[in-house]
Parts: C-alpha cells; sequence; structure tokens
C-alpha cells in the first residue's frame, strides 16, 4: 500500500513539473514574440551592397617592412 502511494505522488510531481514546465515556455515563447528585435544574428542575411563577395585586394601586401627586416638580420 506505501509502494502504491509513493509511485502515485512521484507521477503526480511529474506531471506537476511538466505543466509547470509547459506554461513557462508558453509565457517565454509569448515574451519573445512580442519584441520587434529577438532575431539571434540580426545582420545575417541582409546585405546592403550588390557585389558578390568582399572585395579583394591585388598585388602584394603593402607592408614591405616586415620581410625587409627579416633579410637585413640575416
Amino acid at each position: 500500500m506505501e509502494t502504491a502511494v509513493t509511485v502515485v505522488v512521484i507521477i503526480f510531481v511529474i506531471i506537476a513539473g511538466l505543466i509547470l514546465i509547459h506554461r513557462l515556455n508558453t509565457q517565454h515563447d509569448e515574451r519573445i514574440r512580442t519584441f520587434r528585435y529577438s532575431d539571434a544574428l540580426p545582420g545575417i542575411g541582409r546585405r546592403t551592397r550588390k557585389s558578390p563577395g568582399a572585395a579583394v585586394p591585388k598585388g602584394p601586401p603593402t607592408d614591405a617592412t616586415h620581410s625587409e627586416h627579416r633579410e637585413d638580420s640575416r
């Protein structure tokens, strides 16, 4: 008899927890829906330029002082 009561109490506590979690998730979803700025990463997918990709510099790097310094030290 005690085992049956214990099992019923455990099942009741689990169901109460599930209902509480469901209500909290519903409230959270409603709060997110009401805010306009709820995007995780708002900049993704919105390009302002019409070019297909980023500009790639042509020619060698402009900072040649580092390579010149390395040649002088040898």
